[in-house]
């Protein structure tokens, strides 16, 4: 976790409360994925702007109760000058069965 600030902020969702800490990111995926078998993970090369923010597409397939799904979002990273991630947001939506994003962007 030596990525990320001491301080950094974590948003999962617009409406919850953020998780907070260096821990904090770790913790909420465990959490988020802990009913669910993961089998393959995917991201984009991050497309880096200005003030240290980036973003990345994601695509991760998954089997929950031996169903299969695919969840598939994006992640906005703003890093400090040391390039240590401060804040995190995901934005992200689940579909049952296993699909590519349909005009992802970045996925080759």
């Amino acid at each position: 976790m030596e990525q990320y600030a001491e301080d950094c902020v974590h948003r999962s969702m617009p409406f919850r409360e953020p998780h907070r800490g260096r821990a904090a990111p770790a913790e909420y995926l465990r959490w988020s994925f802990a009913g669910e078998r993961v089998t393959d993970v995917r991201f984009c090369a991050p497309v880096v702007g200005v003030d240290g923010v980036a973003v990345a597409e994601f695509r991760v397939l998954a089997e929950e109760d031996g169903a299969p799904s695919t969840l598939a979002g994006c992640v906005f990273v703003r890093f400090d000058a040391a390039g240590l991630a401060v804040e995190t947001r995901d934005y992200r939506h689940t579909v049952e069965g296993r699909r590519e994003p349909e005009g992802a962007l970045f996925f080759g």
